[in-house]
């Protein structure tokens, strides 16, 4: 059956029915980004509109073995980690010295405090002592939520765990004793915007 359509050419019928397309919100924002990455994209924000100084710390790594199959292509073959790491990221932000570590886990309903480590908890505890403002960042990547807690205020879940307790932060409490992070555009995680409700 020949149908006429308004610029003058003949057309066809389609004789099968054509294939459903499905209605789906397709959320492209956080594809593929992990929590590292999006914290790297913010300090690189907050860097480039001078709010704040905030890096990455390198982890300290001994190289004992490169092979040289030519200048242009060298490859490590052998590394040792010099020392244990202290914290993720560190920096200067209205005049204060800020450390923090953030981790993520795939969990929905806790936290495990297996991530972390004793050197960074002691690392964190000698901040506070100077003055700093030492936090934790975490993830739960499942729900797509990020929480800011003030290491004083985590802390006392790795008191629990030491003495025998629980050995994971349930979601109820780190969202009663945390600010929760909001995504964004830019910048990708505002957690100065948390911190500074705490100062």
């Amino acid at each position: 059956m020949a149908i006429g359509y308004p610029n003058g050419k003949k057309g066809k019928v389609q004789t099968k029915d054509p294939v459903p397309v499905k209605n789906k919100m397709t959320n492209y924002g956080k594809r593929g980004m992990s929590l590292e990455e999006d914290l790297n994209e913010t300090n690189a924000f907050y860097l480039a509109h001078e709010r704040a100084v905030i890096h990455k710390k390198p982890t300290p790594v001994q190289i004992v073995r490169v092979d040289y199959p030519k200048r242009s292509n060298a490859t490590i073959k052998e590394a040792y980690f010099k020392q244990p790491s202290t914290t993720d990221y560190n920096g200067v932000y209205r005049g204060k010295y800020l450390d923090f570590e953030a981790k993520e886990t795939k969990n929905k309903t806790s936290f495990p405090l297996s991530n972390f480590h004793p050197h960074q908890m002691e690392h964190m505890k000698q901040i506070l002592k100077q003055d700093g403002f030492a936090f934790v960042i975490t993830s739960f990547s499942s729900l797509g939520v990020v929480y800011l807690t003030r290491f004083d205020r985590f802390l006392p879940f790795w008191e629990r765990m030491e003495s025998g307790g629980r050995k994971s932060v349930t979601l109820e409490e780190l969202q009663a004793h945390s600010k929760q992070i909001p995504y964004g555009l830019n910048p990708r995680l505002d957690y100065l915007s948390i911190i500074d409700t705490f100062f």
